[in-house]
Order: C-alpha cells, then structure tokens, then sequence
C-alpha cells in the first residue's frame, strides 16, 4: 500500500478524537483524507523542494529558520499573537501537517493538544525542550509540574538549537554541515542576547527586582536575570484570574512596593489592572512571551522578544517607563 494512503487511513480514524469543535469539522477532515486517498493533495516537500519543518508556534518557527536558512521550509501552525496553551486545530493545520516532513513541539506540556494532533499522522516529529533544565511550577493546580516556558532563557534555547541541528540533519543529510555551522552562529546571537539582558536587568535596584505578571510564564528569565517572580495564575488557562488570586497579588504588591506590574500578549489584561488600580502601582507594559509580534509589530524574531521584554521590564522597575 503507498505510504500516503496509509496515512489517510489514519488521519480517518483519529478524526472524532481531535480537540476540534464540531461535525462540520469532522467532515472537513473526512473530505480532507478522501481527497489525499484520490490523490488530489500534494507529497511531501512541497515547499519549492525543501522539505517541510511544522512548528507548533511562532517563536520555535524563527528560531527553526535560523538553523534551517535556505534548506528548509519552516512554518507554524500557529499565527502570531495566537494563545498556544488551549490551542484547538483546524482542518487547515491537519492538512498542513500532513504534508510536513518534520514537526517540532516545545513538550513540557505547553502543547496541551499536541498529542492527539500528531497521533493520526505519519510524520516524524521532535521535541526542541528536551535537555534542558526544568524548572517547576510552585502553586496552583500546577504545582509540581514542569513549567514550559524554557524558551524564555536564551541559554535554554541554545539547546533547542542543538535538538534542531540533530533533528535537520537526520531529515537533511546532506546539508548537515550548514546547518551545524547556522546553529553556531545562532548560538553566539543567543548569547550575546542573554548577556545583554542580564546586564539591563542588572540596573534594577534590590529592592525593585520583582517581576509581577499574570501568567507565570518568566521562571526561566527570572532565573537568568536575578529577579524574584510573582503571578496572578500559573498557566494559561480557560479560567483565569479568580478573586483569590487577584487578592494575593495585590498584597503582595502592597507589601513590597512593587513600582510596575505587567501582563504578556496573548491574554486580557483585565486582571492585572485591577492590581494596579488597587495598589496605585504602575501598568509597565505588554510583555511577549507565548507568540510573536507581525513582522511590522515590536516582536518579529525571538532575539527582538527578549531584547523588548527586557527593556519594557526595567523601565517598569526603575521608573522610567512614560
């Protein structure tokens, strides 16, 4: 049997276990899999030639593009400013990924839908996360688990690379040596940035250096930077901010007299104005961390996200955010 029709098969079966809402879209993926059993979707390598690399989310797609270079096609699955934790896919992505040569998920639970995504699909994939030191979750319901947002070190993502070189290069043979020498260069870029952080970060006096936000989605730079974390809730969730917890972040912002506060990209920022209109502290600013900006917004690259993060966060801290 040719291997793209025993993957129809499969993307068949799995159908009415997907996070996915509705018959309409079941039939779209049934429509979707007779259609590659007819022959009327592409093989593989579509991308011009190259193979294909899918990334759950944006940031891992351009960190991939930066080892790839002109080898590879990468694309996300997810569109910028997309909330990643509660993702549902679409018959678009099923149909995207089946055509991939290689997807790349971050693990650590962050993809909560990841599993059931790839288990219909005859497509190789690789998690960038693994190596890394894990950090884990303090409270909530959380408590004990891995906390996901490794990327938000740039040490950590130095290990990504490494994982995507070896995952390219299995895919790519013959282009193993660029994509050794693309993740060196990359690498020093990730350093560079780390150093920079840290010595911006360094600026905020000790008695300043807490980092409230409302998704604790900062352990990791937190770490880096020498800062102390504070968060409304653990991990993005449908049910976000109860009284309690908005509670607790105001006592804490009382009590130390943080001078800002902060929410990230992809979630209301309702919560947090609460705090700030409870505390008389500070809204210091938008932080990125779950998606990137549009290419025009202040967040194309990863290496820009850390750079704004950075910045908008010692402004906050140090009183010169307008």
């Amino acid at each position: 049997m040719p291997k793209y029709l025993f993957r129809c098969a499969k993307v068949v079966r799995r159908a009415p276990g997907l996070r996915l809402a509705g018959a309409a879209v079941v039939t779209a993926l049934l429509c979707l899999s007779l259609a590659a059993c007819g022959g009327a979707v592409p093989g593989k390598a579509s991308g011009g030639g190259k193979p294909v690399v899918l990334t759950t989310f944006t940031v891992l797609a351009d960190v991939a593009q930066n080892v790839a270079g002109d080898k590879l096609q990468v694309e996300s699955i997810t569109k910028a400013g997309a909330e990643i934790h509660g993702y549902e896919p679409t018959p678009g992505d099923i149909r995207k990924a089946s055509k991939a040569d290689l997807i790349l998920d971050n693990g650590l639970n962050l993809e909560a839908w990841f599993g059931q995504f790839v288990e219909g699909l005859d497509v190789p994939h690789a998690v960038v996360s693994e190596g890394v030191e894990v950090m884990s979750i303090g409270e909530d319901s959380y408590e004990g688990k891995p906390n996901p947002h490794a990327w938000m070190s740039p040490v950590n993502v130095q290990i990504y690379v490494d994982n995507m070189v070896k995952a390219f290069s299995k895919l790519d043979p013959d282009n193993a040596a660029v994509f050794e020498a693309n993740g060196a260069a990359y690498k020093a870029k990730l350093q560079s940035v780390k150093d920079e952080m840290v010595q911006k970060l360094a600026t905020v006096p000790e008695a300043q250096r807490a980092l409230v936000t409302c998704e604790g989605a900062f352990s990791y730079l937190a770490r880096d930077a020498g800062l102390r974390e504070v968060y409304i809730w653990a991990v993005n969730a449908e049910q976000q901010a109860t009284p309690q917890q908005i509670t607790k972040a105001i006592e804490f912002v009382k009590a130390n007299k943080v001078p800002a506060v902060f929410c990230e990209s992809t979630v209301s920022d309702a919560p947090m104005r609460q705090v700030v209109g409870a505390t008389g502290s500070t809204f210091g600013g938008v932080l990125y961390v779950d998606s990137l900006s549009e290419a025009d917004g202040p967040v194309p690259t990863y290496l820009d996200l850390i750079r704004h993060d950075s910045k908008i966060i010692t402004a906050g801290l140090t009183g010169a955010a307008s």
